[in-house]
């Protein structure tokens, strides 16, 4: 698969320390909600690791393609935050199969902190497709200012009827913010409230390493068949 060359057509914060960039969508590039690109720049190529993964927050049928990533102090961010407008990078993909695998079963999402950004895009495409499927999103944060595309998932749970949404923030105790939602941890009762006793739901687990096992743990505790679950990590750099 050769690489496409893409333009950066701008930047935006989405949450306190989390940037999303937009970049020109190469003609005949086609992808699947859920899976991701890999972003090369070629200046670090000598110095480090020059090319590194990311989810697509934009859906397939939006004329960008848009990632968004904690801005950690690493070598690679600090140079990905200093492209300008214009900037030519290198995209290699579309790959993975963290996708929608059977658009007949409700499935359950549960994200922490960034790894929210697949979950936008499939819940944009629903949105777009008037999708019939059922969908329901567990989304942990330790502060409100920490949860990227907040907003735009609960107005996407107003405008759609079978999506749910419920957002837990676990350290308010550091917020500048009011916050009248969920507090704590994903649980196996936050679940439940959210879900209900759903038939053989598909569970769809994205996040730090540390959030993924113990998602996976809580899963399987609570009965769920290690066939029903897909997770992928999201590890900082």
């Amino acid at each position: 698969m050769s690489p496409h060359s893409v333009t950066l057509k701008g930047n935006r914060a989405v949450a306190e320390g989390t940037t999303a960039f937009r970049f020109s969508k190469p003609e005949g590039f086609e992808f699947r909600s859920g899976q991701f690109i890999e972003l090369e720049l070629s200046k670090l190529t000598q110095n480090g690791p020059g090319s590194h993964s990311f989810s697509l927050v934009s859906a397939p049928f939006e004329a960008e393609l848009v990632v968004a990533t904690r801005m950690r102090d690493s070598a690679y961010k600090r140079a990905l935050g200093a492209l300008v407008e214009g900037a030519a990078v290198k995209i290699n993909g579309p790959f993975g199969d963290f996708t929608l695998e059977d658009t007949g079963r409700p499935a359950v999402f549960i994200a922490g902190g960034v790894g929210i950004t697949p979950f936008v895009s499939m819940l944009r495409q629903a949105a777009r497709e008037r999708s019939a499927q059922r969908l329901y999103l567990a989304y942990s944060n330790r502060r409100p200012e920490d949860a990227a595309f907040l907003d735009e998932l609960q107005a996407l749970a107003q405008q759609n009827r079978n999506f749910r949404l419920l957002a837990t923030m676990t350290d308010m105790s550091k917020s500048a913010l009011g916050w009248s939602g969920e507090a704590g941890y994903v649980d196996a009762d936050k679940l439940k409230r959210l879900a209900g006793d759903l038939a053989a739901p598909l569970y769809y687990v994205v996040g730090p390493p540390a959030m993924v096992e113990a998602m996976q743990s809580m899963l399987t505790g609570a009965g769920v068949a290690d066939e029903q679950v897909r997770t992928e990590e999201f590890y900082g750099y």
